[in-house]
């Protein structure tokens, strides 16, 4: 009898199983959260699907808004802020979108200095202004087809990308809304959150900077932003005193679009030394986010919910 086990065999020491046990169950914990929020995911709601999405969208602002407001009187004037994304699957740049929605609840029963360029405008005895800072190219609405990088090398060399630079447009949040809905994409919404009028007027010099004309739109701004030549939607919304900041791998921005290119603004409202204050209430960019997906029909197990709460559109 050979007394030499045979290699396949060989018993394992117990110091080796235990270290892969203890593997196992280390690589079990850091993925179980994911793993349990893919698995138990609710599903969108779809008490709202027939309701085309930009109504569904100003329905949840003006539901919000309201109840911050109350029902007695409003004796000031109230400022809030709406963020929002848009993204494909992919996340792809060229159907990515980062957008800011302004609103002004004016004060009850006192005559207001309205915002030269806004609309005064009512809804439930309540009077308000709003805005939406939206930079896109001016023909987007009829030409969606965003250049981002092109060339070898652009993503990492700003140098190499040959998109060019257009001529930008504010685009107003019906329009934008438009263009997630025939591109089929998740939009993100945060808030509203309220903010001070120092907030507010930051805001509308931003609109004013951009509605003068002065600065074009480019995707990659990278070569251009320092001298305000051209700037993207992220930096349209971020660092509202100052076209800032970087971000992204390598400070170039990448990876900066859609829902992450939102929340890294949100980031910055709360942590900027220059911002800070501006915001009246806690902001969580990550658990304050409520998507709207679309779902082509009400049995479709086939759609893109990135989101822990949504609701499902078809229009």
């Amino acid at each position: 009898m050979n007394e030499n086990p045979s290699p396949s065999r060989k018993r394992i020491p117990a110091t080796s199983r235990g270290a892969r046990a203890l593997l196992v169950c280390g690589l079990f914990a850091v993925f179980l959260p994911a793993l349990h929020a893919a698995w138990f995911k609710p599903a969108p709601d779809f008490s709202n699907y027939d309701v085309p999405l930009h109504e569904q969208i100003i329905n949840r602002i003006k539901a919000k808004i309201l109840a911050r407001l109350g029902e007695g009187r409003n004796p000031h004037d109230r400022y809030f802020i709406i963020p929002f994304a848009y993204q494909n699957r992919g996340n792809d740049p060229e159907f990515s979108h980062s957008f800011l929605s302004v609103i002004r609840v004016l004060a009850d029963g006192k005559p207001s200095k309205l915002t030269a360029s806004l609309k005064k405008r009512t809804y439930l005895d309540r009077h308000f202004e709003a805005f939406t800072i939206s930079w896109l190219p001016q023909d987007f609405m009829t030409n969606p087809n965003l250049c981002v990088f092109q060339g070898t090398g652009s993503r990492i060399f700003a140098s190499r990308n040959t998109c060019p630079v257009s001529v930008g447009r504010n685009h107003t949040l019906d329009e934008t809304i438009q263009l997630a809905v025939n591109a089929r994409n998740a939009v993100c919404m945060w808030g509203p959150y309220e903010i001070t009028k120092q907030g507010f007027d930051l805001g509308v010099k931003r609109m004013r900077l951009l509605d003068g004309g002065s600065i074009k739109y480019r995707a990659d701004d990278r070569l251009y932003r320092k001298d305000k030549i051209a700037i993207n939607c992220f930096h349209a919304i971020a660092g509202l005193d100052e076209l800032y900041p970087n971000g992204g791998l390598f400070g170039t921005g990448f990876k900066m679009w859609g829902v992450n290119g939102t929340a890294r603004v949100l980031i910055e409202y709360k942590d900027k030394a220059s911002l800070k204050g501006f915001l009246l209430e806690p902001v969580n960019q990550k658990k304050d986010r409520f998507g709207f997906v679309y779902v082509p029909a009400r049995n479709s197990r086939h759609y893109y919910d990135p989101f822990q709460k949504s609701s499902a559109y078809r229009k």
